[in-house]
């Protein structure tokens, strides 16, 4: 039978996104957004067991106990002159899966994957809090990656990842880079960012404001003189704001509002959209604070934020406008462009 490794060879000469191990199915990659099935027999369950061991066995013969006693485990290995992986091992229907996410050594570089260098420039930052939302799988990590690879070669700081995996690998250059990852360094992301605030940092990057505890403590951390970068499963600016002031009690948001308006410096919302030859290209939504959205954001005006990013020109950046330009190009069709607007009416009388 094929080894686990002889299948991250082949998924890096495709250039496979994704690698797919599941019970009742052969065996499956992710190639520019959409899911390939490969040729060959159906993978059984001894077959996934066996694959998603030998993944474990590649991962510095990491405890398997954890998926098979609670169902999930999420983890990141390396395998020398090959590539970096993202595994989440799982349990479906009392069978072993995983889903196997290929990260490539070298930094991406913003400028071939389209990254605007205004989004790089944000890293230029002293403090504050800039967020970088969308779906899962839409590049959040990837944008992020570059943002702090810009800072660790032009800034002399202390940057600190907190991040659930490890994902891309930042050699100390200008800066001093300690990477940390939930569950290996830290138990959580709350007590490793307490803990950073300990640590002299300039720049933290916090993988996920998952809850009221973590996004408190994140706010803080941008208040008190900190350059903050995280990210949420959010598409566009106002659903961002929203979203943090959801998750606090209602009595409380008027305060965090106040709190927000602040400390928040920057949104970029991100889609990956596939294109006219086959591939996908990021279309981004960019958000700066500015003194009016600042009082939107105070006095519960959220809603007007959209339109407010819509109608100031070269400053910021909507969806719509990205989308817009990518199909003018001649990079993606009308229906594409449509399909991932923000608001499907206009910009289609737009197109038209």
């Amino acid at each position: 039978m094929t080894t686990i490794l002889d299948i991250l060879e082949k998924a890096v000469a495709e250039g496979a996104s994704d690698v797919f191990i599941v019970t009742g199915l052969s065996l499956s990659y992710r190639k520019n957004g959409v899911i390939v099935l490969k040729e060959g027999e159906k993978l059984m369950p001894p077959d996934t067991e066996k694959l998603v061991q030998e993944i474990y066995e590649l991962a510095d013969n990491r405890n398997i106990s954890r998926v098979m006693e609670t169902g999930d485990d999420d983890f990141s290995f390396a395998v020398p002159k090959l590539s970096r992986f993202r595994v989440s091992a799982y349990k479906q229907r009392g069978t072993l899966s995983a889903v196997i996410r290929v990260i490539t050594f070298k930094m991406p570089d913003p400028n071939e994957l389209g990254i605007p260098q205004t989004i790089i420039n944000f890293g230029q930052l002293s403090k504050g809090m800039v967020l970088v939302t969308g779906s899962a799988g839409s590049g959040k990590s990837t944008t992020l990656a570059c943002m702090i690879d810009s800072i660790n070669r032009t800034r002399s700081t202390h940057i600190i990842t907190l991040e659930d995996p490890i994902e891309y690998l930042h050699r100390h250059n200008k800066s001093i880079v300690s990477q940390r990852e939930i569950d290996v360094d830290t138990e959580s992301y709350v007590t490793a960012l307490r803990a950073a605030l300990r640590q002299s940092p300039d720049v933290i990057l916090l993988g996920e404001m998952r809850d009221y505890e973590t996004i408190s403590v994140a706010m803080t951390a941008a208040e008190t003189g900190h350059l903050l970068f995280s990210t949420l499963h959010t598409i566009g600016a106002a659903n961002t704001i929203n979203r943090i002031m959801d998750v606090f009690p209602a009595e409380q948001q008027h305060q965090i509002a106040v709190q927000l308006a602040t400390v928040l410096d920057a949104v970029v919302s991100q889609q990956l959209v596939p294109t006219v030859d086959g591939q996908v290209v990021p279309a981004f939504e960019i958000m700066v604070m500015t003194p009016a959205i600042r009082n939107m954001i105070r006095e519960n005006k959220v809603y007007q934020i959209d339109g407010f990013i819509h109608s100031s020109g070269s400053s910021m950046v909507a969806m719509d406008t990205s989308l817009q330009r990518l199909y003018k190009e001649g990079r993606i069709t009308k229906e594409t462009a449509i399909e991932f607007a923000s608001n499907p009416d206009m910009l289609s009388k737009r197109l038209m």
